[in-house]
């Protein structure tokens, strides 16, 4: 268990309150921006290992309009975009991966082009989870 993993999930979900926040307080003549205060694609990410008990999670946002708040940002938005923000129809990989069994559960909050996203995923180890979704999880590196 570190710290720093439970930090850069409070500083994520701090940032995305200091995004909601304003939003709030805008007059009518704004009412038609997003609720959320964040304009364009965005997600907010989170990978969890180990089983559903675990407490080792790392977050971060993703915006897309322009790339931006994680480690591969461009890549990750590019990925998106080819796909029109359905991580389950990113293409696999071709890669080898070991055959060890280490859990790990990616999710993803957020909006694309106007829509919704809401997705979860239970991976047996951190290389399928790399080769399934792409770059768009890949949160540590």
């Amino acid at each position: 268990m570190t710290y720093t993993s439970k930090a850069t999930v409070l500083r994520s979900a701090l940032l995305a309150a200091a995004l909601v926040l304003p939003a709030a307080g805008q007059a009518p003549a704004q009412a038609a921006a997003p609720r959320h205060g964040v304009q364009g694609d965005w997600l907010y990410l989170t990978v969890t290992r180990g089983d559903s008990r675990s407490s080792d999670t790392r977050g971060t946002l993703l915006l897309c309009d322009p790339p931006q708040g994680h480690a591969h940002a461009a890549e990750a938005c590019a990925e998106l975009g080819a796909v029109d923000g359905h991580i389950d129809a990113i293409p696999a990989r071709s890669v080898f991966c070991p055959m060890i069994y280490a859990p790990v559960t990616a999710h993803a909050r957020g909006e694309w082009k106007g829509r919704q996203v809401d997705y979860t995923e239970t991976f047996s180890n951190g290389c399928v989870m790399a080769a399934r979704t792409g770059e768009v999880f890949a949160l540590g590196t």
